[in-house]
């Protein structure tokens, strides 16, 4: 299916065509994203596409044996975001970016659809896996946001791995950073404490000048008929104040409801997801018709026995494509680029974007790897 910004009868269209929204339903379903943005051809040699699809496609593959071996989406969600996590390419765990003063903190949140538990994290520094973090809240405390010290101290308490902060340094983030804070004419700070020595530009991919909206996600549909969703991320290179996006913000960034038959993972400017409630607003969309009877007869009564007569009542839902593109839409009207994954109870796997690319991927039950990273390839 072709990604994009999609509405009306094209949109229609191509969801009757889509062999994704027509396939009968599997068993399981997993889809992953590593971040969207200005990525187009041409910006990315042989070596670093094959790198980035080759990263996507392991990961896929972890995500893969979790479920097909009988694992919670929960599980999967978790293990294919380490993995995510520990790999430098994407902006998450061990690849984030820096902060404007050379820090590297961790935001992340992890959502449990079934009952709608969720778990999330910000400011995070020295916790490997902040995803984990993120569920520990969910399972372990009677919290749903932790931040700063107080989450890190949390992290520690649950027996999580720390590291030193030198363990996040890549010199690729660096150097961005440098340039960023070089071309706003803000002061560059010190290079960080126990960072390794400097190494040759023609080392560090993929280029520096590549604008991308670093976040990794996963959402997933287990045997069990259970929904899942998770988001990590290092934030906005350069950015000040303690700013924190939407992809800890339980219904901005992250979404999963197994009575809205949704969860969302979002990658993008996360101020506009915010205050578009990205998330939370395509599985809402979606789901009206999740218990309306088959019958179109029987499907409008159920409408106008559930509304007073005084009231406006909302129509049957939309196609999960244009859930997604209506939002994707109502983001960029505001100014703000990104994209989403999201995945049906019945397990559909949906990619949606107003950006140049997004690295991607999805699989499920006897099908094969699928991955993409351009907006106009088939995924």
């Amino acid at each position: 299916m072709k990604t994009g910004v999609i509405a009306g009868v094209a949109a229609l269209m191509l969801a009757m065509a889509s062999p994704v929204l027509a396939q009968e339903q599997p068993a399981w379903s997993l889809a992953i994203h590593g971040g969207a943005g200005v990525i187009e051809r041409g910006s990315l040699s042989p070596e670093q596409d094959a790198a980035y699809r080759a990263a996507l496609d392991g990961a896929l593959q972890i995500g893969a044996e979790v479920l097909d071996n009988g694992g919670s989406a929960l599980d999967a969600v978790e293990a294919v975001i380490q993995v995510l996590e520990d790999d430098p390419l994407f902006n998450a765990g061990r690849g984030a970016v820096f902060t404007a003063d050379g820090r590297i903190e961790h935001d992340a949140a992890i959502m449990d659809g079934t009952t709608r538990n969720a778990g999330a994290v910000a400011g995070l520094t020295r916790t490997r896996h902040p995803i984990s973090a993120a569920r520990a809240v969910m399972e372990n405390s009677p919290h749903v946001f932790l931040i700063g010290q107080g989450a890190e101290t949390f992290a520690r308490d649950q027996g999580l791995e720390e590291v030193d902060p030198a363990f996040f340094f890549t010199e690729r983030r660096w150097r961005g950073l440098v340039r960023q804070l070089e071309r706003e004419g803000l002061p560059v700070p010190a290079r960080p404490a126990g960072a390794p020595a400097e190494v040759a530009m023609a080392a560090i991919a993929p280029p520096l000048d590549e604008r991308k909206f670093g976040t990794v996600g996963v959402v997933a549909l287990d045997r069990e008929g259970r929904l899942a969703a998770g988001t990590s991320t290092g934030g906005m290179s350069g950015k000040r104040w303690g700013r924190v996006g939407d992809v800890p913000v339980i219904g901005a960034g992250t979404y999963a409801s197994n009575v809205e038959g949704c969860a969302v993972s979002a990658t993008g400017s996360g101020e506009y997801f915010i205050r578009a409630t990205v998330a939370r607003d395509i599985c809402a969309r979606y789901a009206w018709e999740v218990s309306y009877p088959e019958s179109e007869e029987n499907r409008a009564m159920a409408v106008e026995d559930a509304c007073p007569s005084d009231m406006a009542c909302p129509g049957p839902r939309q196609p999960v494509h244009v859930a997604a593109s209506e939002e994707i839409g109502e983001v960029g009207d505001m100014g703000g680029e990104g994209g989403v994954i999201v995945m049906t109870a019945r397990g559909q796997a949906w990619f949606e974007m107003n950006t140049s690319g997004m690295y991607r991927g999805r699989v499920a039950e006897g099908g094969n790897r699928l991955v993409a990273i351009y907006a106009d390839e088939d995924d």
